[in-house]
């Protein structure tokens, strides 16, 4: 569990997330803002900002749970073990340093080189990445959004790290560039075996490039599977509305359906299934009991009473873990 301090009062902003990653698989993690996914991210890396703790939990990153892990530890593993690509390139960049030391840094952190080798490296990434090495002396404004995406990606990748986070990787970006930049992380993860997470409310990212995905709702998860599964044949009332909303370009041209209602305030979420304000099946037991995430087909786990023997949630807690 993941817990805000506010002054309005405490914000449950994950509870009870479950999920494990293989190595070299790709796992989305969808639904609307403000479901936990970024929340999510930012705990795996302990990242979490000032007023924000895990509050119960496990994080198993080969082995270590990094929960328990000092802080020391911590640093060592970020960048060079598990990597982030952040949303908004432009917010992310040192605006007064060119992009070759800003990829440098890490490398020289972790990898114990020294400059000359490091901006070698640099020169490699930024190729990896479609960029021409010599504009390792240029500042981020002078690199259009997609470009400055790509320099994230070379940033994420400097230390050949096995996980991966991208939050929101093509936001803002025109779709030509969302494209390029997909099918960009696409080649890098099955060049490099990367693991990777994909944060997005866009159903059409994780079809692109996720092996499986979890769908998110008010900092639980509402369904877990492989993501064909999921997108094809949607068990979850919230997924099956959010599969519902994506426009078919294929079908007819009418306006999608959209789900009514917005995420409730974690502050004071609904009792029994937090989705039940907004469902469409709700029936009594919804109203009083939380659902458990579970089986319900082979592979596929939903956290649905439409589901014979779906049991209720007894207490829980976050556990994540990338093999």
């Amino acid at each position: 569990m993941i817990e805000y301090a506010t002054e309005s009062g405490p914000v449950h902003a994950v509870d009870g997330v479950s999920f494990d990653l293989d190595e070299g698989e790709a796992l989305g993690l969808a639904g609307e803002s403000g479901c936990g996914k970024t929340t999510t991210a930012l705990a795996l890396m302990r990242l979490l900002p000032y007023n924000g703790k895990i509050i119960s939990g496990s994080i198993v990153f080969h082995g270590r749970d990094l929960v328990k892990a000092s802080d020391l530890r911590i640093r060592k593993i970020r960048w060079k073990d598990i990597s982030i690509i952040f949303q908004g390139a432009m917010n992310s960049l040192n605006p007064v340093r060119n992009i070759g030391r800003q990829i440098a840094e890490p490398i020289i952190l972790h990898e114990r080189v020294d400059e000359d080798e490091a901006m070698r490296r640099v020169g490699e990434l930024l190729e990896l990445v479609g960029i021409n090495r010599e504009r390792r002396r240029d500042f981020p404004h002078e690199f259009s959004g997609g470009m400055r995406q790509r320099v994230m990606i070379a940033m994420a990748l400097a230390c050949n790290p096995k996980l991966v986070i991208a939050d929101e990787p093509v936001t803002a970006l025109d779709v030509m560039i969302q494209a390029q930049i997909l099918e960009l992380l696409e080649r890098l993860r099955k060049e490099l075996h990367l693991s990777m997470i994909l944060i997005s409310h866009d159903l059409s990212v994780m079809a692109e490039t996720c092996d499986k995905v979890a769908i998110m709702y008010a900092g639980k998860m509402m369904e877990v599977g492989k993501t064909v599964d999921v997108f094809t044949d949607p068990k979850h009332p919230y997924a099956q509305g959010l599969v519902a909303a994506f426009p078919d370009i294929r079908g007819q041209r009418t306006m999608p359906s959209s789900i009514p209602g917005d995420v409730p305030s974690l502050i004071n979420p609904p009792a029994g299934c937090v989705f039940h304000p907004r469902c469409k099946f709700a029936f009594d037991r919804c109203t009083t009991a939380e659902p458990a995430l579970a089986e319900v087909t082979p592979g596929r786990r939903a956290a649905c009473f439409l589901y014979p023997g779906v049991p209720e949630v007894t207490p829980r807690a976050m556990t994540v873990e990338a093999r």
